[in-house]
């Protein structure tokens, strides 16, 4: 994982997360604890999220809130609902072969894009881990947001 570029762009407490995450090989910064004014604070479950970009071949560093469906993790395209995918999503649908950190455990992954039912099921796990995913969709006009699953590579 540590071969990996952090992506462009992420705001600072991205940066700093990634930081902790990598720097303390994934007993910190594994659950997120967020305060937000006028919000109980929060703990989240975080992955880091590695991907090869479909322009420069270059591996990329992503952090995204996750569920877990069975065996595979799933996370949600949602870039806070703006208009268009996110880059991680676009560097996917080029290339489904991905790794991930979760906690303390490395693995590789295929992704996908959920669909039908499972589609909706996963998303409202998603909302139950964070409330904020269900705004987002609201802002994203015109876009129904992915949830991609993660299925580990055996």
């Amino acid at each position: 994982m540590t071969a990996a570029k952090l992506a462009p762009n992420l705001p600072k407490w991205m940066v700093d997360h990634v930081g902790r995450y990598l720097s303390s090989g994934g007993t910190d910064g594994h659950m997120y604890t967020i305060e937000r004014p006028g919000v109980p604070t929060m703990s989240v479950p975080s992955l880091l999220l590695t991907t090869v970009g479909r322009k420069s071949g270059d591996r990329y560093l992503f952090p995204l809130f996750y569920g877990q469906a069975g065996d595979s993790y799933f996370v949600i395209a949602s870039k806070g609902g703006a208009p268009e995918h996110p880059g991680w999503y676009r560097n996917i649908l080029s290339n489904a072969e991905v790794e991930i950190q979760v906690g303390t455990v490395t693995m590789k992954a295929r992704a996908r894009t959920a669909t039908g039912e499972e589609r909706a099921r996963l998303w409202d796990s998603a909302v139950q881990i964070w409330p904020p995913f269900a705004e987002y969709q609201v802002k994203a006009v015109g876009r129904e947001i992915p949830v991609v699953v993660l299925d580990p590579i055996r």
